[in-house]
């Protein structure tokens, strides 16, 4: 199954970039990253909408959906890594994660995520959180595969 993370914005060059394509390197196969974003100076409400709708745009065909919002609901890494392979097993030929803008995603790619995550309680910069669900995908590659990277 291959990943994709489609998100708002683009990165900068910087320490989260490059924290982003250290753990991004490391998967097998490797993780697409697709940047999109709304330029024009829209109202919140309408921002949100084309936002949702260029990540929407993003999905390859028969995609599992992941909208990662602050709402969501929280897995541990054991348990992201069992969702992982139950998608891997049912066929499904990519995981995509999206990474909504600053206002949050539209209600459109809520309905339309098969989960909503949460990567905790706090708030984390949009281009950490690229960085954090590389890793968290790449450990749960290492879970599945009986890796020692992964100690609990």
């Amino acid at each position: 199954m291959r990943s994709l993370l489609a998100a708002v914005g683009r990165a900068k060059a910087g320490p989260e970039k490059d924290l982003f394509e250290i753990w991004a390197g490391r998967l097998t196969p490797p993780l697409v990253l697709k940047e999109v974003e709304e330029r024009r100076p829209l109202p919140v409400a309408e921002r949100r909408t084309r936002e949702g709708a260029l990540l929407l745009a993003t999905l390859p065909p028969g995609a599992v959906v992941v909208a990662l919002d602050e709402r969501g609901g929280q897995l541990s890494s054991e348990a992201f890594a069992e969702r992982l392979s139950a998608w891997r097993d049912a066929g499904n030929p990519w995981a995509a994660f999206l990474i909504g803008g600053a206002d949050g995603h539209d209600e459109a790619v809520r309905r339309r995520a098969d989960l909503v995550l949460s990567l905790g309680a706090m708030t984390w910069p949009h281009m950490l959180v690229r960085a954090m669900l590389a890793e968290q995908l790449y450990r749960g590659q290492c879970i599945l595969a009986g890796h020692p990277y992964h100690r609990s």
